[in-house]
């Protein structure tokens, strides 16, 4: 069996079932995750809900968000439905909105970490692995690209805090817009073959899975 490529993405002209089945747990206990350790989070901060079933429902189906479902097919990397987070709740709001919207690829590192621990463990005794070297890879990737400053990803919090009040529209531009960028880079890297931040970004995932499993991709 060939080794798992990471970042992993699908290749389209040629399929591998068990590879493209695997890939598809891993996104959704990805997304799953991330929205939901953001969800905890601006609960633990401050931000509570007297109705908290659209946040806790850990539902992985519920948290899809189509744009991020599609870059996830094209790129390997997606995100899930932006949660709603009220930062006026927050007694610090600029620093605990930021920690809100980390928390989501901070707990895809979390998951990636127990993955590759599975990993290394089965290869310690010879067995071979593909799930969990799957999961380990997806929210990686996950986890590194969630800087990029576009919404909905975790970076975007950096720069939408100092957004001022005032300018509400110009936050209504950047919120909408992120997506729809993302889809466009991530379009044009599989058209053109150019990594435009695939190049900078996929190191990273590649040092990361090697330190965290300590076995070759």
């Amino acid at each position: 069996m060939e080794k798992l490529p990471v970042p992993f993405r699908l290749d389209f002209f040629n399929l591998a079932v068990d590879d493209t089945a695997a890939f598809c747990i891993a996104m959704l206990l990805a997304i799953m995750v991330n929205a939901e350790a953001q969800a905890f989070t601006a609960t633990s901060l401050g931000d509570s809900r007297t109705d908290d079933k659209g946040r806790f429902h850990f539902n992985a189906f519920l948290h899809i968000d189509i744009i991020g479902l599609v870059c996830f097919m094209l790129a390997g990397f997606g995100w899930p439905k932006e949660m709603k987070i009220d930062a006026k709740q927050f007694s610090h709001p600029r620093l605990f909105l930021i920690l809100s919207r980390f928390a989501g690829p901070a707990a895809n590192f979390l998951l990636a970490n127990i993955a590759a621990s599975i990993v290394w463990l089965m290869s310690r005794y010879g067995a071979a692995d593909r799930v969990f070297t799957m999961l380990a890879a997806v929210n990686l990737t996950v986890a590194v690209y969630s800087i990029l400053p576009f919404p909905p990803l975790a970076g975007a919090s950096l720069v939408s805090v100092w957004i001022p009040d005032h300018a509400e529209k110009l936050r209504q531009i950047y919120h909408r817009s992120g997506p729809l960028i993302l889809l466009g880079i991530f379009l044009a890297e599989k058209i053109s073959g150019i990594k435009f931040l695939s190049s900078v970004l996929d190191p990273a995932v590649v040092f990361l899975f090697k330190w965290v499993s300590g076995v070759q991709p």
